[in-house]
């Protein structure tokens, strides 16, 4: 597993844990949605959070942990590509929503009828009731986050 600091309390270790988990089993999982969209993973990042709504692109910028000036090369990036426009924002004259054109929305679709995001295998080593526990817990966190 990816080396940690050690952290005083057993959730933040049960954290880095899981983050630790998730960052060594994306690898193939991310080489395939590049391979597949043609697309570096960042910009593939950003169609999937346009999926459901449009976005400003600081919105953007803060969902995907980037700064101001990489998130406007890789929309950039994207409008060029004909994966999203540019509209003006409905409440805010100065500012423009980002959002999928047809194209980056059958990109995403395509992605996601042709890359697997099966669980890892150690996944299959759990019960059923084991598996049922971690539902409930991660949706459990999740309830606390939104």
């Amino acid at each position: 597993m990816i080396g940690r600091a050690p952290s005083g309390s057993e959730a933040d270790r049960i954290w880095q844990t899981m983050v630790a988990l998730v960052w060594e089993t994306r690898g193939e999982w991310r080489r395939k949605v590049i391979e597949v969209s043609g697309l570096p993973f960042s910009r593939a990042r950003i169609l999937w959070r346009l999926l459901d709504e449009p976005k400003t692109l600081k919105q953007i910028a803060d969902i995907t942990s980037s700064d101001a000036p990489a998130t406007t090369v890789a929309v950039n990036d994207l409008e060029n590509r004909g994966l999203v426009e540019r509209n003006p924002h409905p409440d805010n004259r100065r500012t423009k929503l980002v959002s999928l054109t047809s194209a980056g929305k059958q990109l995403v679709e395509l992605i996601q009828r042709t890359v697997r995001d099966d669980a890892p295998p150690a996944f299959l080593h759990l019960s059923k009731t084991d598996l049922a526990h971690l539902r409930r817990i991660l949706e459990r966190i999740g309830s606390h986050e939104s």
